[in-house]
């Protein structure tokens, strides 16, 4: 024994040194390497078991199990029995006897080697595994333990890990299943025996202000009296051990219920017990008891039975998200849904001396949680279902949902509970599209509640109302490209369009009246403006009235968005109906941004112009913001007001175009002046009213975007106002005929417009970059940028209208598109330039490719080709980091554009693209880890094979009348070769984004050209390809993609199942390493011949799954076995 003792001496002073703060990491290594070879030995367990039972160091005990985990899992084949027998004795005789006095840690590690033995074992060689669990549980000593037993047998057995054959993954979890009627009824009775017994003491209990509920307006959700009277029982108080079987048990059945079928062993006993103990979680005596009675201990028990609560809610909640109800489940359903709306009837109770927010406040915030969870559930996978039981009041059910959302005293829960509404409100939405006979008898049911929700949602977003809670909302910081506060009013304001879409004329006359409250003390602001020295200042200063209208100003702004997010709801078939009020929002809204204009309220001066000034400009930005959104509306009064009308609706325009003129000005606040471009943009591209040119305040923003001495704005601002007015002279007016659209006048003031933002690039020369250059290098680059990013978008903004509009903008641009051309190859070094120029290129090819004619095109496709040498692409890639590889995929985009152009037009560029692609460009990225270029690279590939199919296959007309007998002839077969092979290559690399897109093309191909049925390819590169998937599969290194791979893998063999099953099987079989002969022959077995594509696909997993699990055997046989 000296030898072991000796070891165990060793050990502990190494695991002490080894957790030692000095210890350095060079040390720590050695000492690793020194665990690591000892755990490899053969019998290293036989020291291991001698450590466990003579140790008290908690390293060394869990380095022993770590031992025992890699033996059983990793080499267990190669265990001789006799040892199997020994270790699957002496390690439960281990635990029985310390599992009293171990650390919890120590003991759950011991429980889960020992179910990875019956993992392997059960029942063939360990028959007793699951009986002795059993026994275990139902002796009172070791339930605790039997339950931890069970509960890592659940998670380890039901759903294990891959290190098993498919066949016994599947014997396990029949084994399972067979026992989950026995266990169930275990658990009921642990559960019950607990709660009975600890009952008995409170059985008659003082009158409370809780014991009036069967009364209330859920007591008709409970059929049986009996059932009410079981939940109204005073929650009995229990010693913390019974807390502790309990909710060792309820985590038993969490997971459970996370594997099994619902089906009849689920009992009603078992149910109704779930709830009992899922009113822990909602009984705020016991915590009140806890903290009244003082000690830590007791406030700890507090918190035990809120958890106790918490893992009921878990289990029902797991029962909850199954959406396969078998009719037979569905009563119990019904049930669990009466016994949790008691809870929530609870929950929400209002009694005087407590509100239920403060009731909420004190319950378990991870109970709430689970509570909402099972609301969402609820809504989203069984209210379809439910709704139909006439014993089901769902508008009381509303009602309860109304007090616990309205109640959340956290932001998130409230969050939470709006996105139930939502899922609700979607469900009404669809119910009604579905039965638009019912429309009025299902809105009639659900009025008052949602009119409701509309009037306390709009409530929630308002400082007038609720203060407190929005001023701790952070409007700084960016989440997801929204603050705090804009994901508040965003998802708020989502509930009130969806109420708006159900009930227009409610939701309308809700929110109208309230914007025009604030709207009043926006407007009146006008006669607290007085003059002084240094401009306007607002004459408000008492601190209350800056508060009240800081106040003010926020909610008008918020009122101001949901006006313009229910602009939809006016247009289409309800335009006319809704038609006044639409007018009166709109009126309001233009006589508003008019006022904020003309009071000049941006640059006014006041007693708190951190807070005010911000606010001012917001509610003027938001203002315009809102009229935007009404400029559908604007385009169908357009188009179907009477004639006698127009003058209302020219009033309209005509006012928010003065209200957007002073606005575009560097003088003005960027998001204020952004507000204005995006209007004027929208009233060009939207409502194009014939009279929009001759209104004076837009001939004004003509004279000064045109006038070389004004001062240009912000980028964003320029491109926006230069697209709004190049929109209004070239898009055609609605409802007019071809002949009345003055398109020789248009053409004329676009081309001077065009002229006049372009005068200083068409100035450039090609030896703008030589060192004999008149102006800085950076003010040419400048001038390039602003120019191009203006032109840019005027042609983006074109590219899908009609050819009139295209052709006149063509014109304009001529000039300016040669003089790119020209400097392109002057500016070939210089990336960023050259990136800009290519953007600009590439959106006129996507545009006004037929407007600028076949030899123009050919000239700049030849330009480009020429400019882009391989010494050229591989400096761009290679050195010139994102911006030298954004050129090239520029260029390759302008590729795709070529390439799928119908037509002979661009045919002759087909070969000399492909070879860019394969002979320049590919070498340089094929190695490359870095995915840039190639998404674009092999998209460009597939655009050449997919629109080019001829240059390859020429198809004759005889070959497809005798479709069986005559191949298509194949032409430019290398360069074909040559393609599939990048793609091939591409399947080994890492990047699982190019492999996803890379499999998606082949496959279109296949469905839209037949790829896999080529003889090429059938012949020659199929096998290869089915033989690269499979081996992914097998490394795991695209995991994600599982689904799609063993789909393709079908498509390719399914060309030729025959050569599949008697060729490429046992031909890959034969070719993998780490299998035996009898191996490789059971694998070839359980591959059926199945030719459907799940049977198939289900095949290859399995293939796939004990191929690895063959492997992973094999790799843990001690060396020199043999195998028979």
């Amino acid at each position: 024994m000296a030898s072991e003792e000796a070891s165990l001496r060793a050990l502990e002073s190494l695991m002490t040194e080894f957790f030692h703060d000095c210890t350095t990491n060079e040390r720590k290594r050695e000492i690793e390497e020194l665990l690591n070879n000892f755990a490899q030995q053969i019998g290293a367990w036989r020291f291991c078991l001698y450590f466990l039972s003579s140790t008290r160091n908690d390293y060394v005990m869990m380095y022993s199990l770590t031992v025992f985990e890699n033996l059983i899992n990793k080499m267990w084949l190669g265990v001789p029995s006799q040892d199997k027998m020994e270790i699957r004795s002496c390690l439960p005789k281990l635990l029985l006897a310390h599992h009293k006095t171990l650390p919890y840690f120590i003991r759950n590690k011991l429980c889960k080697v020992i179910v990875d033995i019956g993992r392997q074992d059960w029942p063939m060689f360990y028959h007793d595994f699951f009986t002795n669990i059993l026994q275990l549980i139902q002796s009172p000593v070791t339930t605790p333990l039997g339950l931890i037993m069970l509960k890592t047998t659940s998670e380890e057995l039901a759903c294990p890990r891959e290190d098993l054959s498919v066949a016994r993954k599947e014997e396990l979890r029949k084994l399972l299943l067979d026992q989950v009627q026995t266990v169930l009824g275990l658990l009921t009775g642990i559960l019950e025996t607990v709660w009975d017994k600890h009952s008995v003491t409170a059985a008659t209990p003082p009158p409370s202000p809780t014991s009036g509920e069967s009364g209330d307006l859920l007591s008709n959700l409970l059929q049986s009296p009996s059932s009410a009277k079981l939940l109204n029982q005073p929650i009995p108080i229990l010693d913390v051990e019974s807390e502790y079987i309990c909710s060792l048990a309820l985590e038993c059945l969490a997971h459970l219920f996370s594997w099994i079928p619902l089906s009849a062993s689920i009992t009603p006993s078992l149910l109704t017990t779930i709830f009992h103990f899922a009113r822990f979680g909602c009984d705020i005596r016991a915590r009140k008891m806890a903290s009244v009675n003082g000690s830590s201990q007791n406030c700890v028990l507090g918190q035990e039975r809120g958890r106790l609560g918490v893992l009921a809610m878990s289990c029902i909640n797991e029962l909850m998200s199954k959406n396969c109800v078998p009719m037979e489940f569905e009563e119990y359903l019904l049930r669990m849904f009466q016994q949790t709306f008691y809870l929530l009837q609870k929950i929400t109770k209002d009694n005087n001396a407590h509100t239920v927010k403060s009731r909420l406040e004190e319950l378990d915030e991870s109970y709430i949680e689970k509570f909402t969870d099972f609301l969402r559930l609820f809504v989203s996978v069984h209210l379809r279902r439910i709704e139909s039981y006439s014993q089901f009041p769902v508008v009381e059910f509303l009602t309860l949902l109304f007090k616990y959302t309205f109640h959340q005293p956290t932001h998130e829960g409230y969050f939470s509970c709006l996105d139930i509404w939502t899922l609700f409100l979607d469900y009404l939405t669809s119910k009604i599209k579905s039965r638009l006979g019912d429309k009025e008898a299902v809105l009639n049911r659900y009025e008052d509640a949602l009119v409701l929700l509309l009037t306390e949602v709009l409530n929630r977003i308002q400082f007038r109302y609720n203060q407190a809670q929005l001023e701790e909302l952070d409007d700084e910081t960016l989440d997801d490209d929204q603050t705090e506060w804009q994901r508040y009013l965003r998802q708020s304001l989502e509930v009130v369009a969806k109420v708006m879409e159900l009930l227009p004329t409610h939701a309308f006359s809700t929110l109208f009246p309230v914007l025009q409250d604030n709207l009043e003390v926006y407007l009146g602001l006008q006669q607290f403006i007085v003059t002084s020295e240094s401009g306007h200042r607002l004459n408000i200063t008492a601190e209350n009235d800056c508060r009240r209208l800081h106040c003010s100003l926020r909610d008008l702004s918020s009122l101001l968005q949901a006006v313009g997010r229910l602009a939809e709801y006016f247009i289409g078939d309800v335009f006319a109906a809704r038609f006044s009020d639409a007018l009166t929002v709109v009126e309001r809204l233009v006589k508003v941004t008019l006022y904020g204009s003309q009071i000049k309220l941006y640059n006014i001066e006041t007693a708190v112009p951190s807070v005010l000034k911000p606010d001012l400009i917001d509610v003027h930005a938001q203002s315009l913001a809102a009229l935007q959104a009404y400029s559908h509306w604007l385009a169908q009064y357009c188009s179907e007001a009477p004639r006698h009308s127009t003058q209302q609706f020219v009033t309209l325009v005509s006012t928010a175009a003065d209200a957007i003129t002073p606005l575009i000005s560097t003088k003005v606040q960027d998001k204020l002046l952004l507000s204005a471009c995006h209007l004027l943009v929208s009233l060009a591209t939207t409502v194009r009213p014939v009279f929009l040119i001759s209104i004076p305040a837009v001939q004004k923003v003509f004279n000064r975007i045109t006038d070389a001495s004004a001062q240009r704005l912000v980028d964003k601002a320029q491109v926006l106002v230069c697209r709004a007015l190049s929109n209004i002279l070239l898009l055609p007016w609605p409802n007019l005929p071809e002949n009345e659209q003055q398109w020789p006048v248009r053409s004329i003031n676009h081309a001077s417009l065009i002229s006049a933002l372009s005068r200083d690039y068409r100035n450039l020369k090609p030896n703008a970059v030589s060192p004999q250059r008149k102006m800085p290098l950076d003010d040419t680059k400048m001038i390039i940028h602003q120019t191009l990013s203006v032109l840019e978008d005027i042609v983006e903004s074109i590219s899908g209208e009609s050819t009139k509009s295209r052709q006149i903008c063509y014109q304009s641009l001529q000039e300016s598109v040669q003089v790119s051309l020209a400097l392109f190859p002057a500016f070939i070094h210089q990336s960023d330039v050259t990136d800009e120029m290519l953007s600009f290129f590439l959106t006129l090819f996507r545009g006004l490719r037929v407007q600028m004619g076949v030899p123009f095109t050919e000239q700049i496709i030849q330009t480009f080709l020429n400019m882009f040498t391989r010494e050229q692409l591989a400096e761009s890639i290679l050195h010139e980091g994102s911006t030298g590889c954004r050129v090239v995929e520029k260029f390759l985009k302008i590729l795709q554009v070529v390439v799928q152009e119908p037509g002979q037009v661009f045919k002759p560029f087909l070969p000399s693209i492909i070879s860019l692609c394969m002979e320049q460009v590919y070498p340089i990225i094929a190695e490359r880890p870095s995915p840039d270029v190639k998404a674009e690279l092999f998209e460009l590939l597939f655009r050449s094979l997919h629109h080019n199919w001829r240059y390859f296959f020429k198809s004759t007309v005889l070959a497809s009348v005798q479709r069986g007998i005559a191949e298509e002839q194949m032409e430019n077969e290398p360069q074909f070769s040559a393609i599939m092979q990048a793609f091939g290559q591409s399947f080994l690399q890492p990047d699982i984004h190019l492999f996803k897109q890379n499999l998606f093309y082949l496959e279109t191909l296949n469905s839209k050209q037949k790829l896999y049925h080529k003889k090429i390819f059938r012949t020659t590169m199929l096998f290869q390809f089915v033989n690269v998937l499979l081996q992914v599969l097998v490394h795991k290194s695209h995991d994600l993609l599982q689904e799609e791979i063993g789909i393709a893998i079908y498509n390719m063999a399914s060309v030729d199942f025959d050569g599949f099953f008697a060729a490429f099987l046992p031909e890959f079989l034969t070719s993998c390493d780490g299998v035996d002969a009898n191996q490789k022959n059971v694998l070839g077995r359980n591959f059926k011949m199945d030719r459907d594509l799940p049977s198939f696909t289900q095949n290859v997993h399995r293939l796939v799954n004990d191929l690895r699990y063959y492997r992973l055997c094999n790799d843990s046989l001690p060396p020199g076995t043999v195998k028979l």
